[in-house]
């Protein structure tokens, strides 16, 4: 369906992936209905599909859109690429950080996985997988100097990002710790556990 020309998709749209984002986060995907996006944007459950054909859509728009950034973003933070340590430290910091400014979007992307259709699911899959690979040739690059010690990078990888992800569990600006705090902390419990 063709928008009217003067209709206000460039406020209407974003409003739209907003209120999924909320309701998705705050309720689970299959629990959300269009009507209640609709009504959380403040427009017919009709209009929404001047916007997106379905659910479905959304919810692959906002796990796309949140692993492209993640992968831009981190390329931008590792440029250069510093020997392993270092490398590992700017991996970890730079997870957190991101990570913790997003957390709808990160209980989303990893919560949300089944219910993305067959077809969406495979391409939210290979954009996870590039991220963890970076994460990986760090390590590779680790054991090949010498410098980590690890019996299998690939597991060694996903172990150290379910940890990274665990502080969007638990972590609140204002707390005991600040997040510059948490990060040193995790980062010394990462090195610990890659190196002899």
């Amino acid at each position: 369906m063709a928008r009217t020309q003067g209709s206000h998709s460039g406020i209407t749209g974003p409003k739209v992936r907003e209120a999924a984002l909320k309701l998705f986060a705050r309720h689970g995907f299959a629990a959300v209905s269009m009507r209640q996006i609709a009504g959380e944007v403040g427009v017919q459950a009709g209009a929404l599909y001047n916007y997106t054909p379905d659910k479905q859509t959304l919810l692959f728009d906002l796990m796309q859109t949140h692993l492209e950034e993640l992968l831009a973003a981190q390329e931008e933070a590792q440029a250069g690429q510093p020997e392993p340590f270092a490398a590992l430290r700017d991996f970890t910091r730079f997870h957190i950080n991101f990570h913790t400014e997003r957390p709808e979007e990160v209980f989303i992307a990893y919560m949300e996985l089944r219910n993305l259709s067959d077809e969406n699911f495979e391409v939210i899959e290979k954009l996870r997988r590039a991220y963890e690979g970076r994460l990986v040739d760090i390590l590779k690059r680790g054991v090949d100097e010498g410098v980590f010690t690890i019996a299998d990078t690939r597991v060694a990888a996903m172990a150290l990002i379910a940890m990274l992800n665990g502080v969007n569990t638990w972590f609140r600006e204002g707390g005991r710790l600040s997040l510059a705090e948490v990060q040193d902390i995790y980062w010394d419990m990462v090195r610990k556990a890659v190196s002899s």
